[in-house]
Protein backbone atom coordinates (compact mmCIF):
# COMPACT_ATOMS: atom_id res chain seq x y z
CA UNK A 1 0.00 0.00 0.00
CA UNK A 2 2.73 2.46 0.99
CA UNK A 3 4.29 1.61 -2.89
CA UNK A 4 0.74 2.65 -4.39
CA UNK A 5 0.64 5.59 -2.12
CA UNK A 6 3.66 6.74 -3.44
CA UNK A 7 3.22 6.31 -7.03
CA UNK A 8 -0.11 8.21 -6.67
CA UNK A 9 1.41 11.07 -5.02
CA UNK A 10 4.38 11.36 -7.74
CA UNK A 11 2.10 10.97 -10.87
CA UNK A 12 -0.52 13.49 -9.53
CA UNK A 13 2.55 15.91 -9.08
CA UNK A 14 3.98 15.03 -12.61
CA UNK A 15 0.10 16.03 -14.42
CA UNK A 16 -1.21 19.00 -12.12
CA UNK A 17 0.82 21.21 -13.74
CA UNK A 18 -0.03 20.11 -17.32
CA UNK A 19 -3.50 19.82 -16.32
CA UNK A 20 -4.22 23.54 -15.63
CA UNK A 21 -2.35 24.44 -18.93
CA UNK A 22 -4.76 22.80 -20.55
CA UNK A 23 -6.91 26.01 -22.64
CA UNK A 24 -8.94 23.18 -25.77
CA UNK A 25 -11.06 21.72 -22.73
CA UNK A 26 -13.31 19.60 -23.85
CA UNK A 27 -16.27 21.05 -22.23
CA UNK A 28 -15.57 23.85 -25.04
CA UNK A 29 -16.64 22.19 -27.93
CA UNK A 30 -20.01 22.53 -28.67
CA UNK A 31 -22.51 20.00 -28.36
CA UNK A 32 -26.44 21.69 -29.14
CA UNK A 33 -26.27 20.83 -32.81
CA UNK A 34 -25.79 17.07 -32.18
CA UNK A 35 -22.32 16.40 -33.40
CA UNK A 36 -22.91 16.93 -37.22
CA UNK A 37 -21.05 15.30 -39.58
CA UNK A 38 -20.67 17.03 -43.60
CA UNK A 39 -18.83 19.23 -45.42
CA UNK A 40 -19.60 22.00 -43.66
CA UNK A 41 -21.04 26.21 -44.61
CA UNK A 42 -17.78 26.53 -46.31
CA UNK A 43 -17.87 23.05 -48.39
CA UNK A 44 -14.33 22.46 -45.95
CA UNK A 45 -14.79 18.93 -45.65
CA UNK A 46 -12.15 19.32 -42.23
CA UNK A 47 -14.36 21.85 -40.54
CA UNK A 48 -13.85 21.85 -37.13
CA UNK A 49 -17.71 22.31 -36.19
CA UNK A 50 -18.27 18.73 -38.30
CA UNK A 51 -14.98 16.84 -37.03
CA UNK A 52 -16.58 15.02 -33.78
CA UNK A 53 -19.24 13.55 -36.79
CA UNK A 54 -16.72 13.20 -39.81
CA UNK A 55 -13.64 11.41 -37.44
CA UNK A 56 -16.60 8.96 -36.62
CA UNK A 57 -17.98 7.74 -39.58
CA UNK A 58 -18.98 11.27 -41.22
CA UNK A 59 -16.48 10.88 -44.21
CA UNK A 60 -17.66 7.32 -44.88
CA UNK A 61 -20.87 8.80 -46.06
CA UNK A 62 -19.32 11.70 -47.96
CA UNK A 63 -16.41 10.13 -49.60
CA UNK A 64 -16.01 6.82 -51.47
CA UNK A 65 -14.84 4.22 -49.07
CA UNK A 66 -14.37 0.38 -49.18
CA UNK A 67 -15.19 -1.71 -46.77
CA UNK A 68 -12.91 -4.29 -45.18
CA UNK A 69 -15.11 -6.93 -43.32
CA UNK A 70 -14.16 -8.16 -39.75
CA UNK A 71 -13.72 -11.95 -38.86
CA UNK A 72 -15.95 -14.02 -38.08
CA UNK A 73 -14.49 -14.95 -34.18
CA UNK A 74 -13.05 -12.28 -32.88
CA UNK A 75 -10.00 -11.85 -31.00
CA UNK A 76 -11.23 -11.80 -27.30
CA UNK A 77 -10.41 -8.29 -25.03
CA UNK A 78 -11.10 -9.19 -21.85
CA UNK A 79 -12.11 -6.85 -18.97
CA UNK A 80 -10.14 -5.95 -16.02
CA UNK A 81 -10.57 -8.01 -12.96
CA UNK A 82 -12.05 -6.35 -9.76
CA UNK A 83 -8.65 -6.05 -8.48
CA UNK A 84 -6.71 -4.85 -10.87
CA UNK A 85 -9.28 -2.14 -11.21
CA UNK A 86 -8.30 -1.05 -7.52
CA UNK A 87 -4.52 -0.99 -8.72
CA UNK A 88 -4.95 0.81 -11.88
CA UNK A 89 -7.23 3.37 -10.49
CA UNK A 90 -4.66 5.95 -9.85
CA UNK A 91 -3.99 5.68 -13.57
CA UNK A 92 -7.77 5.37 -14.20
CA UNK A 93 -7.99 8.89 -12.81
CA UNK A 94 -5.09 10.64 -14.50
CA UNK A 95 -6.85 9.66 -17.41
CA UNK A 96 -10.17 10.75 -16.49
CA UNK A 97 -8.30 13.95 -16.05
CA UNK A 98 -6.75 13.77 -19.09
CA UNK A 99 -10.31 13.32 -20.97
CA UNK A 100 -12.03 16.34 -19.33
CA UNK A 101 -9.30 18.57 -20.34
CA UNK A 102 -8.69 17.63 -23.80
CA UNK A 103 -11.19 16.99 -26.80
CA UNK A 104 -10.16 13.64 -26.63
CA UNK A 105 -13.22 10.97 -28.03
CA UNK A 106 -11.79 7.71 -27.05
CA UNK A 107 -9.08 6.63 -24.85
CA UNK A 108 -8.09 2.54 -24.87
CA UNK A 109 -5.45 1.10 -22.34
CA UNK A 110 -4.53 -2.45 -22.83
CA UNK A 111 -2.21 -4.84 -21.47
CA UNK A 112 -1.86 -8.47 -23.05
CA UNK A 113 -5.82 -8.98 -24.06
CA UNK A 114 -6.50 -6.84 -20.65
CA UNK A 115 -8.87 -3.40 -21.45
CA UNK A 116 -7.64 -1.40 -18.53
CA UNK A 117 -9.30 1.47 -19.19
CA UNK A 118 -11.78 2.60 -21.79
CA UNK A 119 -14.11 5.38 -22.60
CA UNK A 120 -15.74 7.97 -24.58
CA UNK A 121 -17.01 11.24 -24.60
CA UNK A 122 -18.83 13.73 -27.62
CA UNK A 123 -21.48 10.78 -27.63
CA UNK A 124 -18.94 8.53 -28.99
CA UNK A 125 -18.95 5.00 -28.67
CA UNK A 126 -17.23 1.43 -28.53
CA UNK A 127 -18.95 0.74 -31.84
CA UNK A 128 -17.91 3.34 -34.01
CA UNK A 129 -15.13 3.58 -36.48
CA UNK A 130 -12.63 6.22 -35.42
CA UNK A 131 -10.50 7.57 -38.49
CA UNK A 132 -6.72 7.41 -38.23
CA UNK A 133 -5.46 10.58 -40.45
CA UNK A 134 -1.51 9.62 -40.58
CA UNK A 135 -2.01 5.95 -38.63
CA UNK A 136 -3.11 4.46 -41.94
CA UNK A 137 0.52 4.86 -43.33
CA UNK A 138 1.44 2.57 -40.54
CA UNK A 139 -1.26 0.22 -41.63
CA UNK A 140 0.11 -0.05 -45.10
CA UNK A 141 3.69 -0.87 -43.24
CA UNK A 142 1.97 -4.17 -42.21
CA UNK A 143 0.51 -4.82 -45.00
CA UNK A 144 3.58 -4.16 -47.15
CA UNK A 145 5.44 -6.35 -44.72
CA UNK A 146 3.33 -9.14 -44.93
CA UNK A 147 3.75 -8.66 -49.17
CA UNK A 148 7.93 -9.45 -48.55
CA UNK A 149 6.83 -12.33 -45.73
CA UNK A 150 4.82 -13.72 -48.77
CA UNK A 151 7.62 -13.15 -51.47
CA UNK A 152 5.50 -11.09 -53.63
CA UNK A 153 8.29 -8.28 -52.53
CA UNK A 154 12.04 -9.48 -53.15
CA UNK A 155 13.76 -6.96 -51.42
CA UNK A 156 12.95 -3.03 -49.79
CA UNK A 157 16.22 -2.61 -51.97
CA UNK A 158 14.14 -2.76 -55.45
CA UNK A 159 12.75 -0.04 -57.00
CA UNK A 160 9.27 0.56 -57.55
CA UNK A 161 9.25 0.39 -60.73
CA UNK A 162 10.33 -3.19 -61.19
CA UNK A 163 6.64 -3.90 -59.61
CA UNK A 164 4.60 -0.97 -61.16
CA UNK A 165 5.40 -1.10 -64.97
CA UNK A 166 3.34 2.49 -65.09
CA UNK A 167 6.01 3.81 -62.31
CA UNK A 168 8.84 3.28 -65.14
CA UNK A 169 11.22 5.71 -65.70
CA UNK A 170 9.32 8.39 -63.48
CA UNK A 171 11.15 9.89 -59.73
CA UNK A 172 8.95 7.44 -57.44
CA UNK A 173 9.70 4.80 -59.89
CA UNK A 174 13.32 4.90 -59.51
CA UNK A 175 13.26 5.29 -55.76
CA UNK A 176 13.40 2.14 -53.83
CA UNK A 177 11.00 0.42 -51.08
CA UNK A 178 13.42 1.21 -48.14
CA UNK A 179 13.57 4.76 -49.20
CA UNK A 180 9.71 5.40 -49.97
CA UNK A 181 8.92 3.70 -46.76
CA UNK A 182 11.28 6.40 -44.61
CA UNK A 183 10.05 9.20 -46.62
CA UNK A 184 13.35 9.59 -48.16
CA UNK A 185 12.44 9.73 -51.89
CA UNK A 186 15.01 13.00 -52.52
CA UNK A 187 11.67 14.77 -54.44
CA UNK A 188 10.83 18.60 -54.42
CA UNK A 189 7.87 18.04 -52.21
CA UNK A 190 6.80 19.75 -48.50
CA UNK A 191 4.15 18.50 -47.03
CA UNK A 192 2.24 21.25 -45.78
CA UNK A 193 2.88 23.47 -48.71
CA UNK A 194 1.95 20.17 -51.45
CA UNK A 195 -1.01 19.08 -49.99
CA UNK A 196 -3.24 21.64 -50.82
CA UNK A 197 -2.37 20.48 -54.79
CA UNK A 198 -2.22 16.62 -53.69
CA UNK A 199 -5.67 15.94 -51.58
CA UNK A 200 -7.63 17.69 -54.54
CA UNK A 201 -5.94 16.03 -57.29
CA UNK A 202 -5.35 12.51 -55.75
CA UNK A 203 -8.61 12.09 -53.42
CA UNK A 204 -11.08 14.73 -53.11
CA UNK A 205 -12.22 15.93 -56.50
CA UNK A 206 -14.71 13.45 -58.67
CA UNK A 207 -11.60 12.92 -60.76
CA UNK A 208 -9.40 12.61 -58.06
CA UNK A 209 -6.42 9.54 -59.19
CA UNK A 210 -3.73 8.70 -56.99
CA UNK A 211 -1.73 7.25 -60.06
CA UNK A 212 -1.59 10.33 -62.10
CA UNK A 213 0.11 12.41 -59.53
CA UNK A 214 2.69 10.14 -57.92
CA UNK A 215 3.96 9.26 -61.87
CA UNK A 216 3.27 12.83 -62.48
CA UNK A 217 5.73 14.02 -59.72
CA UNK A 218 9.26 14.38 -61.20
CA UNK A 219 10.96 17.01 -59.90
CA UNK A 220 14.32 15.69 -57.47
CA UNK A 221 15.20 17.80 -55.02
CA UNK A 222 18.29 15.30 -53.91
CA UNK A 223 19.32 12.08 -54.16
CA UNK A 224 16.99 9.74 -52.95
CA UNK A 225 18.24 8.27 -49.47
CA UNK A 226 19.90 11.41 -48.34
CA UNK A 227 17.23 12.79 -46.04
CA UNK A 228 13.85 12.10 -44.21
CA UNK A 229 11.20 14.61 -45.93
CA UNK A 230 7.75 13.50 -44.56
CA UNK A 231 5.00 13.56 -47.53
CA UNK A 232 2.29 11.58 -48.67
CA UNK A 233 3.52 10.44 -51.93
CA UNK A 234 6.00 8.05 -50.89
CA UNK A 235 3.27 5.94 -49.30
CA UNK A 236 1.41 6.44 -52.15
CA UNK A 237 3.58 4.96 -54.15
CA UNK A 238 3.95 1.80 -52.03
CA UNK A 239 0.22 1.49 -52.27
CA UNK A 240 0.33 1.41 -55.77
CA UNK A 241 3.05 -1.32 -54.86
CA UNK A 242 0.38 -3.47 -52.58
CA UNK A 243 -2.05 -3.71 -55.43
CA UNK A 244 -0.01 -4.84 -58.08
CA UNK A 245 2.03 -7.52 -56.71
CA UNK A 246 -1.24 -8.65 -54.87
CA UNK A 247 -3.32 -8.55 -57.54
CA UNK A 248 -5.94 -6.72 -54.98
CA UNK A 249 -7.36 -3.58 -53.55
CA UNK A 250 -5.48 -2.48 -50.39
CA UNK A 251 -8.87 -3.44 -48.76
CA UNK A 252 -9.19 -6.53 -50.01
CA UNK A 253 -5.67 -7.99 -49.20
CA UNK A 254 -5.62 -6.27 -45.57
CA UNK A 255 -9.13 -8.17 -45.08
CA UNK A 256 -7.39 -11.36 -45.68
CA UNK A 257 -4.17 -11.19 -44.67
CA UNK A 258 -4.45 -8.68 -41.76
CA UNK A 259 -7.96 -7.83 -40.47
CA UNK A 260 -9.71 -11.45 -40.64
CA UNK A 261 -6.58 -13.35 -39.40
CA UNK A 262 -5.96 -10.49 -36.39
CA UNK A 263 -9.70 -11.35 -35.44
CA UNK A 264 -11.07 -7.76 -35.75
CA UNK A 265 -14.58 -7.56 -33.98
CA UNK A 266 -15.75 -4.62 -36.22
CA UNK A 267 -15.40 -3.96 -40.06
CA UNK A 268 -12.90 -1.35 -40.97
CA UNK A 269 -12.96 0.99 -43.94
CA UNK A 270 -10.72 2.80 -46.34
CA UNK A 271 -11.33 5.80 -47.96
CA UNK A 272 -10.46 6.02 -51.58
CA UNK A 273 -9.77 7.99 -54.71
CA UNK A 274 -12.25 8.22 -57.64
CA UNK A 275 -11.06 4.89 -58.98
CA UNK A 276 -11.89 2.74 -55.96
CA UNK A 277 -8.10 3.35 -54.95
CA UNK A 278 -7.29 3.54 -51.52
CA UNK A 279 -5.75 7.06 -50.71
CA UNK A 280 -3.65 5.14 -47.79
CA UNK A 281 -1.83 7.58 -46.19
CA UNK A 282 -4.81 8.60 -44.77
CA UNK A 283 -8.13 7.35 -44.74
CA UNK A 284 -8.19 4.42 -42.22
CA UNK A 285 -11.32 4.21 -39.87
CA UNK A 286 -11.78 1.72 -37.02
CA UNK A 287 -13.39 0.79 -34.05
CA UNK A 288 -10.92 1.51 -30.66
CA UNK A 289 -10.89 -2.08 -29.04
CA UNK A 290 -9.57 -2.89 -32.84
CA UNK A 291 -7.09 -0.75 -32.98
CA UNK A 292 -6.00 -2.10 -29.64
CA UNK A 293 -6.06 -5.51 -31.55
CA UNK A 294 -3.94 -4.41 -33.63
CA UNK A 295 -1.49 -3.20 -30.88
CA UNK A 296 -1.85 -6.21 -29.24
CA UNK A 297 -0.64 -7.96 -32.19
CA UNK A 298 2.63 -5.66 -32.61
CA UNK A 299 3.58 -6.27 -29.34
CA UNK A 300 3.28 -10.10 -29.27
CA UNK A 301 6.32 -9.91 -32.48
CA UNK A 302 3.28 -10.08 -34.98
CA UNK A 303 0.96 -13.44 -33.19
CA UNK A 304 -2.34 -13.34 -31.98
CA UNK A 305 -4.71 -15.92 -30.58
CA UNK A 306 -1.53 -18.56 -31.98
CA UNK A 307 -2.04 -17.11 -35.76
CA UNK A 308 1.28 -15.33 -37.01
CA UNK A 309 0.16 -12.44 -39.11
CA UNK A 310 2.86 -10.27 -39.67
CA UNK A 311 6.23 -12.01 -39.35
CA UNK A 312 8.11 -11.08 -36.36
CA UNK A 313 11.13 -10.33 -38.60
CA UNK A 314 9.11 -7.54 -40.47
CA UNK A 315 8.33 -6.09 -37.11
CA UNK A 316 12.17 -6.35 -35.84
CA UNK A 317 13.07 -4.52 -39.00
CA UNK A 318 10.52 -1.81 -38.10
CA UNK A 319 12.54 -0.95 -35.26
CA UNK A 320 16.16 -1.41 -35.89
CA UNK A 321 18.08 0.32 -38.66
CA UNK A 322 21.30 -0.46 -40.39
CA UNK A 323 23.54 1.88 -42.05
CA UNK A 324 21.05 2.24 -45.21
CA UNK A 325 18.26 3.78 -42.71
CA UNK A 326 20.78 6.59 -40.95
CA UNK A 327 18.88 9.60 -41.93
CA UNK A 328 15.67 8.24 -40.19
CA UNK A 329 17.38 6.73 -36.92
CA UNK A 330 16.70 8.91 -33.74
CA UNK A 331 19.60 11.61 -33.10
CA UNK A 332 20.87 11.01 -29.62
CA UNK A 333 23.02 14.24 -29.23
CA UNK A 334 19.62 15.91 -30.33
CA UNK A 335 16.75 14.11 -29.26
CA UNK A 336 13.67 14.08 -31.75
CA UNK A 337 11.75 10.78 -33.12
CA UNK A 338 12.76 8.28 -34.54
CA UNK A 339 10.95 6.83 -37.99
CA UNK A 340 11.31 3.62 -39.72
CA UNK A 341 8.83 1.96 -42.48
CA UNK A 342 6.22 4.32 -41.32
CA UNK A 343 6.00 3.91 -37.58
CA UNK A 344 7.55 6.85 -35.10
CA UNK A 345 10.03 5.86 -32.63
CA UNK A 346 10.32 7.84 -29.74
CA UNK A 347 13.27 5.41 -27.60
CA UNK A 348 16.43 4.95 -29.53
CA UNK A 349 16.42 1.34 -28.76
CA UNK A 350 12.74 0.91 -30.66
CA UNK A 351 11.01 -0.57 -27.90
CA UNK A 352 8.29 2.11 -28.05
CA UNK A 353 6.67 1.76 -31.63
CA UNK A 354 4.18 4.57 -32.39
CA UNK A 355 1.11 5.28 -35.14
CA UNK A 356 0.57 9.38 -35.67
CA UNK A 357 -2.18 10.45 -37.39
CA UNK A 358 -3.17 14.59 -36.88
CA UNK A 359 -5.61 15.77 -34.82
CA UNK A 360 -5.08 13.76 -31.72
CA UNK A 361 -4.95 9.80 -33.55
CA UNK A 362 -2.76 7.80 -31.60
CA UNK A 363 -1.54 3.95 -31.32
CA UNK A 364 1.47 3.31 -28.80
CA UNK A 365 2.93 -0.14 -28.14
CA UNK A 366 5.39 -0.73 -25.31
CA UNK A 367 7.25 -3.54 -26.61
CA UNK A 368 8.34 -4.54 -22.60
CA UNK A 369 5.13 -4.59 -21.17
CA UNK A 370 2.76 -5.27 -24.18
CA UNK A 371 0.86 -2.01 -22.93
CA UNK A 372 -0.96 -0.73 -25.60
CA UNK A 373 -2.43 2.62 -25.41
CA UNK A 374 -5.12 4.02 -28.64
CA UNK A 375 -5.97 7.88 -28.41
CA UNK A 376 -8.81 8.83 -31.12
CA UNK A 377 -9.03 13.22 -31.10
CA UNK A 378 -10.30 15.79 -33.42
CA UNK A 379 -7.82 18.98 -32.49
CA UNK A 380 -3.95 19.16 -31.76
CA UNK A 381 -3.84 22.64 -30.36
CA UNK A 382 -1.92 23.03 -26.99
CA UNK A 383 -0.14 20.88 -24.64
CA UNK A 384 -2.37 18.07 -25.12
CA UNK A 385 0.30 16.05 -26.39
CA UNK A 386 2.86 15.92 -23.46
CA UNK A 387 -0.41 15.51 -20.82
CA UNK A 388 -1.03 12.43 -23.05
CA UNK A 389 2.07 10.82 -22.60
CA UNK A 390 2.39 11.45 -18.88
CA UNK A 391 -0.71 8.80 -18.94
CA UNK A 392 0.75 6.40 -21.00
CA UNK A 393 3.65 6.64 -19.20
CA UNK A 394 1.68 5.89 -15.71
CA UNK A 395 0.00 2.63 -17.43
CA UNK A 396 3.07 1.77 -18.11
CA UNK A 397 4.71 2.56 -14.89
CA UNK A 398 2.17 0.57 -13.22
CA UNK A 399 2.90 -2.62 -14.69
CA UNK A 400 3.43 -4.47 -10.90
CA UNK A 401 0.36 -3.42 -9.31
CA UNK A 402 -1.99 -5.65 -11.58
Amino acid sequence: MKRRGALKMALAAGLGGVARLAHAAASDWEQSFGYPSGWGPRNDWNDKTYRIGNYSGGYERMLRARAIRAAGEASPLQAISPTGAESFATVAGLADSYMKAWPSTGLLIARKGVVLYERYQFGRTADQRMTSWSMAKSVTSLLLGICVDRGLVKSMDDTAETYVPRLKGTLHGGVTLRNLANMSSGAEILHDRDNPSIYPRAFLSPNADIETVVAGWNTPKEPQGTRYNYNELCPLTIGMVIRQVTGKSMSEFCQEALWQPLGAAGDASWLCDSGGREFNCIGFGAQLRDWARLGQMIAQGGQIQGRQVVSRAWLEECATWSPADAQVRQKVATPQDGYKYFFWHPRANGSLLMMVGAFGQRLLVDKPTQTVFVHTGVDSAGVWNPHMNQVFRAAVAARELL
